[in-house]
């Protein structure tokens, strides 16, 4: 549980370095594709040195054209994509906080309910009280968290839709990068994929948007190396996540990751404002407080998975 609480804090600091390189460009979709591309570039170096990755390509490969594993669930990344650009067109305009209160609530929601069909690996698990009330306490959290936060005008119904379905997709994606890792035995081949998949849609997505005049490319110069390690941090992410689905849930994974991510951000507002609000504080509280019930109950066996 740890790492997944790990990576949720890696999450908050994976914002924090995507959203600095947004500003110095100028353009949150292109800073989303060199984030991306970053990833992509560390995954292929690593898998042009690790064996064990080529072969859990080849096995993943294999699986899709048996019928193992249906093929749309290797385009996770699709979605990571769209949450990526949906997340540079809300935060804009309606900020951080109704962005971050609506995609908490939808990735909590399509937890429940991909975890109640089965779509992860770790198995179909009812939707009991004591799992709902976990998710609508953790949304709470948040909700403590971005008190005082919110934008002046932001709030619409649109930006609330966009953030409802984008939070569903890290829900949906979540589960099915840990099919694909069960699949492939190998959890980096599910990043791989997801990078592979999101950086593609993202370069078709800059490539409309700059040839439409929607967006003008910027060239950075002279910025720091630091604003480039969203990428590596996504890796991570992607990785760790896709191997604790396998372990603990969809539900419960988002959960660990939200108390992660309000921890990280603790530290965070430490480090660049030097102080921190007691609404985030009781909103890590609460989220911690959420993750114990969601540990009520009887633990479900994992599905057995074949390649």
């Amino acid at each position: 549980m740890s790492a997944a609480v790990t990576v949720g804090a890696l999450a908050a600091l994976q914002s924090q370095v995507n959203g600095s390189l947004a500003d110095v460009l100028g353009n949150g979709l292109e800073a989303a594709l060199i984030s991306f591309g970053v990833g992509l570039i560390v995954l292929t170096l690593m898998g042009l040195a690790m064996a064990r990755m080529r072969s859990g390509m080849r096995v993943l490969v294999a699986a899709t054209r048996s019928g193992g594993i249906p093929r749309w669930q290797v385009f996770g990344g699709l979605l990571g994509a769209f949450f990526v650009v949906t997340q540079s067109m809300s935060v804009p305009v309606g900020g951080v906080a109704l962005f971050a209160i609506t995609t908490v609530a939808g990735q909590v929601t399509a937890s429940l309910v991909v975890d109640r069909m089965g779509l992860g690996p770790y198995g179909r698990q009812p939707v009991s009280s004591t799992r709902v009330i976990s998710a609508i306490i953790a949304i709470g959290a948040v909700g403590s968290a971005v008190t005082g936060r919110w934008g002046g005008d932001g709030l619409s119904l649109l930006l609330v839709v966009m953030g409802l379905v984008a939070g569903g997709a890290v829900g949906v994606q979540a589960a099915i990068n840990g099919r694909v890792s069960a699949v492939s035995g190998e959890p980096l081949v599910a990043a791989w994929m997801n990078f592979i998949v999101g950086t593609s849609a993202l370069l078709i997505a800059v490539g409309i948007a700059a040839s439409t005049g929607l967006t003008n490319l910027a060239t950075p110069t002279d910025s720091p190396a630091w604003l480039y390690t969203g990428g590596l941090i996504g890796v991570i992410f992607v990785t760790t996540t896709a191997w604790v689905v396998g372990r603990v849930g969809v539900l419960r994974q988002a959960l660990l990751a939200i108390a992660g991510q309000l921890l990280g951000s603790i530290v965070l507002d430490l480090i660049f404002t030097d102080y921190v609000d007691l609404g985030l504080i009781l909103g890590v509280v609460l989220a911690f407080v959420a993750v114990v019930i969601s540990t009520g109950g009887r633990r479900p066996v994992p599905d057995r998975i074949a390649p």
